[in-house]
């Protein structure tokens, strides 16, 4: 069984968790695949955005369990290790991945929701980080929640394990848009179209940059966004779209 779907509808990727029937769960080989469809796709010039969805009515329940009972020390650092590693990759990959949630992102399917560039979520989409229910605090989750929502909001979740609804997760900087189920995936497709529209060459060194200056002191983010944006302003695309905004013409992109 394909644990993990990929399509392309014209510039836009579309990597589909499939493994409904275990919730989606995080298991070790689904995080592989994940990796494996991820640089893929990230390799490929003619995908500009992608994006993130789930089959069935869970976006993703977190870890499997069942692979979190009985083992040793160095095999649970395996699992996170991966994890780690499928967060890293997410914003890694040159185009902005937006993540489509249908339903429950719960634990480690909260993380991934919350490591996406964009989250687009059904009314329907709830999100918690409820380990410390069973024993087991949401530590990983907790450095993409932290950083998606601030310290006392993710506390908040952590500590309590409570579901959050989609109207509140917009609210506090988890979700970027919430729609109707019913316009779940146009509105999630339009948005990735915005994206897929400019320059890749462009999005893929914002995107880089975005990460790269997000946790320096505000002067040495300003000191690598400058010599970034030097370097861009060479670029051939930033010289076609200056000149074509000028031209008062439609910028004809070479990714270059």
């Amino acid at each position: 069984m394909t644990l993990v779907k990929v399509a392309r509808e014209g510039a836009v990727a579309v990597v589909t968790l499939n493994r409904a029937e275990k919730r989606n769960a995080l298991s070790l080989e689904l995080m592989r695949e994940l990796m494996a469809k991820l640089r893929a796709v990230g390799a490929d010039a003619g995908a500009r955005a992608v994006v993130l969805a789930a089959e069935g009515k869970v976006f993703s329940s977190g870890h499997d369990l069942s692979e979190m009972v009985g083992r040793s020390v160095v095999e649970y650092r395996e699992l996170f290790d991966v994890c780690t590693e499928l967060m890293a990759l997410v914003q890694s990959i040159p185009q902005p991945v937006i993540a489509q949630v249908q339903g429950l992102a719960t634990a480690a399917g909260c993380q991934l929701a919350a490591t996406c560039d964009l989250v687009v979520a059904s009314e329907a989409a709830a999100f918690a980080t409820p380990g410390v229910k069973i024993g087991l605090f949401c530590t990983t989750p907790m450095v993409a929640l932290t950083r998606a929502i601030g310290r006392k909001r993710a506390m908040e979740m952590l500590l309590t394990g409570r579901l959050v609804d989609a109207a509140t997760a917009a609210e506090w900087g988890l979700v970027n848009r919430v729609v109707p189920a019913a316009e779940l995936e146009t509105t999630t497709r339009e948005l990735a179209g915005q994206v897929a529209a400019s320059s890749s060459f462009t999005v893929a060194l914002g995107k880089q940059a975005f990460y790269a200056q997000i946790d320096l002191e505000q002067p040495k983010a300003y000191a690598y966004a400058k010599e970034v944006m030097s370097m861009n302003a060479l670029a051939a695309d930033a010289q076609e779209g200056i000149g074509a905004f000028l031209e008062k013409r439609s910028p004809c992109w070479s990714g270059r």
